[in-house]
C-alpha cells in the first residue's frame, strides 16, 4: 500500500480576471499582481487498516521538494520522508537492503515512467516510492508507511507490534 498524501498549490481562480473593476490607483486597470499561493493538503491513498501508531515527523514546511529527512520511529527503525515537486509526500525505510546502511533519505529522487522513484545514494539502486518495491529486482522491497499532514504536521503511521504473551 502506498504512503502518501498531497500538498498542491492553489491560488485565487478568480484574481486576475477583467471585470468592471478599477484598480487601486483609480484607473481602468485590473489589479494584476498575484495573490500569495497557499498550500492545499489532500490524502492520497488510505492506510492499510490495522493498530497503528501516528508519529510526528515535522512540519511540512520544512520539507524541501526533493529532498528526503530520516525520521526515528519507535523501536529504532528509521523512516525515510521525501516531499516532491509535484507535492505528494512519501515516507519509505531509510535502511538501503542492499548496502545494509540507513541512507535512503539522502537518495535522489525521480520518476521512471511516471512512477516515483527513490535511487540508493551508495549503490543506485532504484525504488519506488509508492510501493517500497525496488524496480529492477521486484523480490527486494523498501516498507512503506502511511502518511498524514494534519495541521501542518507531517505524520508516519506505524503499526504497532503486537506485545509478546505473558506464560
Amino acid at each position: 500500500m502506498s504512503s502518501l498524501a498531497t500538498a498542491v498549490p492553489q491560488t485565487d481562480p478568480t484574481h486576475g480576471l477583467l471585470d468592471d473593476v478599477s484598480a487601486p490607483d483609480g484607473s481602468d486597470a485590473p489589479d494584476a499582481s498575484p495573490r500569495p499561493t497557499r498550500l492545499v493538503v489532500r490524502p492520497g491513498v488510505l492506510a492499510r487498516p490495522g493498530v497503528r501508531v501516528w508519529v510526528r515527523a515535522c512540519r511540512v514546511d520544512a520539507l524541501v521538494p526533493g529532498r528526503g529527512v530520516a525520521v526515528l520511529l519507535p523501536g529504532g527503525e528509521q523512516g525515510a520522508l521525501f516531499l516532491l515537486a509535484t507535492g505528494m509526500v512519501y515516507a519509505v525505510g531509510n535502511l538501503d537492503p542492499y548496502a545494509g546502511a540507513a541512507v535512503m533519505s539522502r537518495g535522489l529522487t525521480g520518476d521512471r515512467a511516471g512512477e516515483p522513484t527513490v535511487a540508493s545514494p551508495l549503490l543506485k539502486q532504484v525504488f519506488s516510492l509508492r510501493t517500497g518495491e525496488a524496480l529492477d529486482d521486484p523480490a527486494t522491497r523498501l516498507p512503506t508507511y502511511a502518511v498524514r499532514v494534519a495541521h501542518g504536521v507531517v505524520l508516519l503511521g506505524v503499526h504497532t507490534r503486537p506485545l509478546p504473551s505473558i506464560e
